[in-house]
């Protein structure tokens, strides 16, 4: 199946539809969000929070492009399901193994759409003491917004479809493109 700029998707599956964010994009995007953090946190060691399992590669690509001495740890939480469109209720499935107190903590997160699960997060972590806690966000679905998160890092703002790859998952598939796109499929 043919993608936007006449590029072959990875899989070959009818689900996959136009190309919002190629691969070279994609780590060039990276590597600047991790200059710019460096730059933000120069002498301070943060403290990068991934979001399970979406964020896993974004967060991976982007804590090898930080000049800093860094920490990372794991959340886990759930607001999808199997679905393509948020429930609205979320819960953790995997709280963090690391203390936040006086920490500078950077929420790193695959893709902003309503913005209810995080905001739950931030509400969540800054009540456990972090010195600062800010968001660095791969995607952010436009016109989607319930809350009026301010993010201070946003890679891409992108319309509002249901995408997959890099990360982003439709009923755990499609987590190993190396790029994003529209998902066409049922669901």
């Amino acid at each position: 199946m043919a993608a936007e700029g006449g590029q072959e998707h990875l899989i070959d599956s009818p689900d996959l539809g136009e190309m919002v964010v190629a691969a070279p994009v994609l780590q060039a995007r990276v590597a600047e969000l991790g200059a710019a953090i460096t730059a933000d946190y120069a002498g301070r060691a943060p403290l990068l929070i991934g979001v399970l399992k979406g964020a896993a590669m974004f967060m991976a690509d982007l804590s090898r492009t930080i000049a800093l001495p860094l920490e990372i740890d794991f959340m886990a939480v759930s607001s999808y399901g199997h679905a393509t469109r948020t429930s609205g209720v979320v819960r953790i499935v995997k709280d963090l193994d690391i203390d936040l107190t006086g920490r500078d903590v950077i929420i790193v997160e695959d893709i902003v759409d309503s913005g209810l699960t995080l905001s739950y997060l931030r509400r969540t972590l800054q009540a456990r003491g972090a010195a600062s806690l800010e968001v660095c966000a791969l995607l952010v679905r436009e016109g989607l917004q319930k809350t009026d998160e301010e993010l201070r890092y946003v890679g891409f703002r992108i319309p509002p479809k249901f995408v997959v790859g890099y990360g982003l998952d439709f009923a755990e598939k499609y987590r190993n493109l190396p790029y994003v796109c529209v998902f066409e499929g049922d669901g």
